[in-house]
């Protein structure tokens, strides 16, 4: 029996480095992340908000049959895809250039 306890305290002597719980680290909601990466980076959610009007439209025009507006839609589509590829990629080498400093 005593041999067990030993076993069992020298594994916990060697894994002590590792913190399970740590009251100092703060979870964050998906409202809360959500807001945050808002304000981060509003172009993204206003740039992903016209790629869906654009497609939705879209695609509507298709179903009514008018073809000017579906192919017009549907150009506007890619250009707001762009936008927001752009956003992000603009979002993430801001973060990186601020997480450097």
């Amino acid at each position: 029996m005593s041999q067990n306890t030993s076993n069992k305290s020298e594994i916990l002597e060697e894994l002590s480095w590792i913190r399970i719980l740590d009251d100092d680290i703060k979870v964050e909601t998906f409202w809360e992340k959500f807001r945050r990466k808002l304000i981060e980076n509003p172009a993204v959610p206003i740039g992903t908000v016209a790629t869906t009007a654009a497609l939705t439209y879209g695609l509507f025009s298709f179903y009514q049959g008018n073809k000017i507006m579906s192919q017009y839609m549907m150009r506007a589509r890619v250009a707001a895809q762009s936008f927001t590829i752009l956003s992000m990629a603009l979002g993430f080498v801001i973060v990186a250039t601020r997480q450097e400093k």
